[in-house]
């Protein structure tokens, strides 16, 4: 089988664990820094399976994290909150 591929290549990283408490919910992170994602990280819910590259542009969007992590809204606040401190 011939592939063709757009592109193969290995990068550092700086990965980040993180785990904390909120008021109802334990949050487990993985936080994924590289050159690839401009200035944004790669941030995976290690409880739910769930990621996304997020910047702080994205932390702004109403029902973003909400949707890509599926949490209710106050869930989806704590989280919103850890990482504007994180990402800025």
């Amino acid at each position: 089988m011939e592939r063709f591929f757009l592109y193969d290549d290995v990068e550092d990283t700086k990965t980040r664990f993180v785990s904390f408490t909120g008021e109802s919910q334990r949050y487990d992170l993985a936080i994924l820094q590289s050159g690839r994602f401009f200035g944004k990280v790669l941030v995976l819910d290690m409880q739910l399976g769930r990621f996304a590259i997020l910047g702080s542009d994205d932390l702004e969007e109403p029902g973003y994290l909400e949707q890509v992590y599926n949490r209710p809204e106050d869930e989806a606040q704590e989280l919103r909150e850890y990482l504007h401190e994180l990402i800025g």
